[in-house]
């Protein structure tokens, strides 16, 4: 028998079942935290000597993990195409002429789409976790708004914070975000030009529907997710016995739970 390839020893990493590959994609996750952590460092010493030699190690690894992913996918067409690889390439790029350019790398806050959106992740939250599997939507919805507004916060930091005094740091944009998207709006920050108005409307437009979306998760009544045989009805009531679109009798596994 033969020993594994380097390929067949990644691809059981990336995509296998046991506790050692489960361990590594939470270490990916724990990975995409660290990089998020470091933009948030930088925005307070954006000027310092150090920031572009973290830029360019964060890049070196974001290279080397991207460049493992490619190697092991077995659709890499349709890999190279999907969103979070256009936006994990956008990020690496931005990293790479931080020392030439205006600093892109708050784009590195689109790694945090890959937060529970794995599937393989997902399945083993959801095979090791019944409290993951009893509030699966509260927990997505609230990884999308929160998402959205480090995203946003990271946008309103970097196009405001050389032209407006009103946003010193990422503080003042995360406060500026929050109220928007809130619609209290105390008006003691405001975004400088057009651009700024239009970021203004998107963060009220886009944020309150996410924070509508949570909010909804987590007062309506709960849900169980089991695919109905006959009409493929996904979502059902957690007492269900009948599915209330076709009618057919439902066996929905339950682990004792009122």
């Amino acid at each position: 028998m033969t020993a594994p390839s380097l390929r067949e020893k990644l691809q059981g990493l990336y995509f296998g079942d046991d506790e050692r590959a489960r361990m590594f994609r939470y270490g990916l996750i724990v990975f995409d935290l660290a990089t998020i952590a470091v933009f948030l460092v930088s925005s307070y010493a954006y000027n310092a000597w150090w920031i572009i030699a973290l830029d360019l190690a964060v890049a070196i690894l974001l290279i080397v993990e991207f460049s493992a992913r490619l190697y092991v996918e077995p659709e890499r067409g349709r890999f190279l195409r999907s969103f979070v690889t256009i936006a994990d390439l956008v990020v690496i790029a931005s990293l790479l002429l931080a020392y030439f350019v205006e600093n892109l790398g708050f784009l590195r806050i689109a790694r945090a789409v890959r937060l529970l959106r794995s599937y393989h992740l997902l399945r083993d939250l959801r095979a090791e976790s019944a409290w993951f599997r009893r509030n699966e939507d509260i927990i997505q919805r609230t990884v999308n708004l929160g998402v959205f507004i480090f995203l946003v916060t990271s946008v309103v930091y970097v196009t405001q914070h050389v032209v407006n005094p009103e946003i010193a740091n990422y503080v003042d944009a995360l406060y500026f975000t929050i109220t928007t998207l809130t619609t209290t709006g105390f008006g003691d920050i405001t975004l400088i030009g057009p651009a700024g108005r239009l970021l203004s409307v998107v963060i009220m437009f886009v944020g309150v529907g996410l924070f509508l979306r949570l909010l909804q998760a987590v007062f309506r009544p709960s849900k169980v997710r089991f695919e109905c045989p006959a009409c493929g009805l996904f979502m059902h009531d957690i007492d269900a016995i009948h599915c209330k679109h076709c009618g057919r009798l439902l066996h929905i596994p339950t682990e004792g739970a009122s």
